[in-house]
């Protein structure tokens, strides 16, 4: 085997995975507000170097930010409207009813009822005030730099909002084909409305910016989630058919994405997301997938890619389908697809997320591309000793979690795991038990993984009450948020342990100042 193409983890480091819409705050939603800072600064006094996060798109049904309306787009509910505010297009007591909706968990139904009307209302107000720069280009610059994702996915939203809602495939037939609704009389009618969608990725741009510079400031990296597979009912595949598994006429898949049975489903996982055409992107040298990887190194400063061995191989469910167990392994783009971004990005950091059936196969496709795979300690324990995620069996260039987004927190695995399991827990890190969640802190630390990352939920001893989401289960996840207070004691009580814990297991950042 040659050279791998990327070879960047090359040093320790530690951070924290958090989504946004957990920070605190009162617009019912954590957005890009003072709460980003607040956190960045935390993670500098923890000595931390990494900020993970998922996907940052625009959800849609079920919330989930792995089933987005783009690719390419940022999720508007992040939009801090105090900033607004401050700029004079929206008042306090217009903002006060957000106010209302519960601090302790994101309403996604109050957020669709109250926060688009103000977004709107923003806009209009952003016109009439003769549409100054937001940041550091103007709204001109910005859909002229962006219109490639950006006049496809204004025009969707649109769209998808005239039509009541419905998924693209259900609109009149004269809408179903981006080409066609180009001239429909209801795309001229919805000109005001598509521009106001181009205004809220303006503003969503502008502001994370700020957050970037800031965790740039502060000596910290953040790690965005980039989903393999696309909605079916997105701007993406509605706008480019062509590079989908789906009828050209109805829009229709006869297959969907998936995974077999694993630790999370008897049953697999059933997505619904419609397959590539790998052939058709390999035709034009990834030219969709290049610039998407643009889009992401514009947003993060490493990328990791959601489920990797769909690459390799990815499981095909033919349609009608009860759940994923008929699916079937269908051959992916394989390492050439990694040689095309080689080119496009000699410098991309990405990291491949490799949990779930691997193969062998999958294995020497990651090394080849050189790129860390994943490590998840809940699921080291309770087997033998040649469990490729217990500590002493990692690869070094690798990112060891405690647990990611899709587990419990580890309190609550801990809690509901069997007692063979948890007494394999106390006696490899020779510990009691009572504080599992330090224990798996300190492991993930000592680790040879390079870099070690924990979802804030384990750092502040939260149980299953905290979990963010519960894979198979369609409603009430993405929920999560944490109090201003519960930060504060972290940062008070743990970030001089956690940096002295960087310090004596090589982690640590220089400390503010130094440099």
């Amino acid at each position: 085997m040659g050279a791998p193409l990327f070879d960047w983890l090359s040093s320790r480091a530690a951070g924290v995975l958090l989504h946004p819409t957990s920070f605190p705050g009162h617009q019912g939603v954590g957005t890009f507000d003072r709460q980003a800072e607040r956190f960045l600064d935390f993670l500098q006094a923890a000595g931390m170097q990494y900020w993970q996060l998922c996907p940052l798109g625009p959800t849609g049904y079920g919330d989930s930010p792995y089933q987005c309306f783009s690719a390419f787009a940022g999720n508007p509910y992040l939009i801090d409207l105090g900033d607004f505010a401050q700029r004079g297009l929206l008042r306090a007591d217009e903002i006060a009813p957000l106010q209302k909706l519960d601090a302790q968990r994101v309403d996604y139904g109050g957020l669709y009822r109250l926060k688009w009307p103000l977004l709107r209302q923003a806009y209009d107000r952003y016109l009439a005030a003769g549409q100054p720069a937001l940041g550091d280009e103007s709204f001109a610059i910005f859909k002229q730099r962006q219109a490639g994702w950006l006049e496809p996915y204004a025009q969707f939203q649109a769209l998808k909002a005239a039509q009541g809602g419905q998924a693209w495939t259900s609109w009149p037939q004269r809408l179903r084909v981006y080409a066609q609704a180009q001239g429909a009389p209801e795309r001229r009618q919805l000109e005001p409305s598509i521009d106001a969608q181009r205004f809220y990725q303006y503003a969503f741009a502008a502001q994370w910016r700020k957050v970037r510079a800031a965790a740039a400031r502060r000596g910290i990296s953040i790690i965005g989630d980039l989903p393999i597979f696309t909605a079916g009912d997105s701007a993406d595949v509605w706008s480019n058919p062509d590079l989908f598994e789906i009828d050209p006429k109805s829009g229709q898949p006869g297959a969907v994405a998936g995974v077999p049975p694993d630790y999370f489903s008897a049953d697999g996982q059933l997505w619904g997301n419609p397959l590539y055409r790998w052939e058709r992107h390999a035709a034009d040298g990834f030219a969709w997938w290049h610039r998407r990887l643009a889009s992401c190194f514009d947003l993060y400063d490493v990328v990791r890619i959601d489920h990797f061995r769909g690459f390799d191989a990815y499981w095909r469910i033919p349609l009608p389908a009860a759940n994923a167990r008929g699916g079937k392994w269908m051959p992916g783009p394989g390492l050439k697809f990694f040689q095309s971004l080689q080119q496009a990005f000699p410098a991309a950091k990405i990291i491949a997320e490799d949990l779930g059936v691997i193969t062998e196969s999958v294995t020497e496709l990651r090394r080849a591309a050189g790129l860390p795979g994943m490590a998840i300690l809940q699921f080291a324990f309770g087997g033998e000793a040649d469990n490729p995620y217990l500590p002493h069996n990692l690869d070094p260039v690798s990112v060891i979690y405690s647990g990611t987004h899709d587990n419990d927190a580890t309190l609550g695995w801990y809690a509901t795991a069997d007692e063979k399991t948890r007494d394999h827990v106390r006696r490899y890190l020779r510990v009691g038990g009572r504080e599992v969640g330090w224990d798996f802190v300190r492991a993930a630390y000592a680790s040879v993984s390079r870099l070690a990352v924990l979802p804030l939920q384990d750092l502040l001893s939260l149980g299953s009450e905290a979990r963010f989401n519960f894979p198979g289960k369609p409603e009430g996840n993405w929920q999560w948020r944490y109090t201003e207070a519960q930060l504060d004691a972290l940062a008070s009580g743990s970030a001089p342990y956690l940096r002295d814990l960087a310090g004596l297991y090589g982690r640590a950042a220089e400390k503010p100042g130094q440099g």
